[in-house]
């Protein structure tokens, strides 16, 4: 008799009763010349689904990942990616209320670029 295992393929995270987010990008930031560059891994998420708001030092980037490619008549067999709500929050090292933010895909990649003005910039 051959033994038979069950393993679970997908497991999509629940939105909490918190209102949790259902994953978290993956992220780098760099520091650039006139301010900052937030990069996350978000293949597949277009910029109108995507909210930034800055709160003091902290910058809080939102959104959604919606499945657009599934045609009629695809039945789920397996699926890995998650596609939900999404949150990060940054604690950068200066003022955010009067910086300007402006939103770049390229390659999967969401770029939120962070320009300073020269009153907010600490360094």
């Amino acid at each position: 008799m051959r033994e038979t295992r069950s393993t679970l393929i997908f497991c999509l995270p629940a939105e909490g009763a918190c209102g949790t987010p259902a994953w978290r990008p993956m992220a780098d930031i760099f520091r650039t010349r006139d301010g900052w560059v937030i990069k996350l891994d978000l293949a597949g998420v277009c910029p109108e689904d995507v909210t930034v708001i800055a709160r003091g030092s902290q910058l809080l980037i939102s959104g959604t990942r919606r499945d657009r490619i599934v045609e009629e008549g695809w039945n789920h067999y397996a699926m890995e990616i998650i596609y939900d709500r999404f949150e990060r929050t940054f604690e950068l090292p200066c003022e955010l209320e009067r910086a300007d933010f402006r939103m770049e895909c390229r390659e999967g990649m969401l770029l939120v670029r962070v320009a300073m003005n020269e009153e907010t910039n600490d360094e």
